[in-house]
C-alpha cells in the first residue's frame, strides 16, 4: 500500500503528524507513537497542521482555514450518574451537528441526566489544552464514542491536545484506532 504523504484541505498545509511531535500534545503523541509501531500503515494516514491558537475553537478555524465544519468533529466530555456511580464518554460528533446531550447520549450512558464535564475538569483529566482536546490519547477510563456520521472514510479535522494545531484523519481510522463505539444520532 503507498502511503499517502501530504493532504490537501483547507488553506493550511498538512503534515505527517508524526513528523511534527512540537505540534502535538504529549498524550496524543504517546498515543500515536504507540498506533504507529502497532497499525502504521493508519497511524500514516494521520496528519497535522499548525494554526492560530485564538482560531482553535471550531467556528473560528473553520472560518478562517476554510475547512467545512462538516469536516470538523469536535470531541466533547460528558458525564452522569446513576445508582451514585458517575458514567463518563468522550462523544465525537460533526460540528456542523450539537451533541445531543439529554437525548442519545444520556440514553447511550443510562443515566437520568447528562452535562458536559466543566472545563477545568476535561483539562485536568484529559492532560490537554480546552479548544485542543481529542479522543487520542484520552485516558482509558473515558469511554469513546463516536457519531456514525463522524466515523465514516471522509477526512475529519480533531484536536491535537494543543490550541495551536489541528489534526486530519479518516473518521473510519479514528474508530478504528481508538476502538471507538459508533452510533446513530449522537449529533443533531
Amino acid at each position: 500500500m503507498t502511503t499517502q504523504t501530504s493532504l490537501n484541505l483547507g488553506t493550511v498545509p498538512w503534515e505527517p503528524a508524526l513528523g511534527r511531535p512540537d505540534l502535538l500534545g504529549e498524550r496524543v503523541l504517546s498515543q500515536l507513537t504507540v498506533w504507529s509501531q502497532n497499525d502504521p500503515e493508519r497511524a500514516a494516514r494521520i496528519f497535522v497542521c499548525e494554526i492560530d491558537p485564538q482560531d482553535s475553537d471550531t467556528a473560528a478555524m473553520s472560518q478562517r482555514y476554510e475547512i467545512p465544519m462538516h469536516d470538523s468533529v469536535n470531541c466533547v466530555l460528558v458525564a452522569g450518574k446513576r445508582e451514585g456511580t458517575e458514567r463518563t464518554a468522550a462523544v465525537a460528533v460533526r460540528a456542523d451537528t450539537r451533541a445531543d446531550i439529554n437525548g442519545a447520549i444520556k440514553r447511550m450512558l443510562d443515566v437520568r441526566k447528562a452535562s458536559f464535564v466543566p472545563m477545568d475538569r476535561a483539562v485536568e483529566e484529559s492532560g490537554m489544552e480546552y479548544g485542543g482536546i481529542t479522543p487520542i490519547g484520552l485516558p482509558d477510563t473515558w469511554r469513546f464514542v463516536m457519531d456514525a456520521a463522524a466515523a465514516s472514510d471522509e477526512w475529519i479535522v480533531i484536536g491535537s491536545g494543543i490550541r495551536a494545531s489541528k489534526i486530519a484523519v479518516r473518521g473510519s481510522d479514528l474508530a478504528h484506532l481508538t476502538g471507538a463505539d459508533i452510533i446513530e444520532g449522537l449529533g443533531r
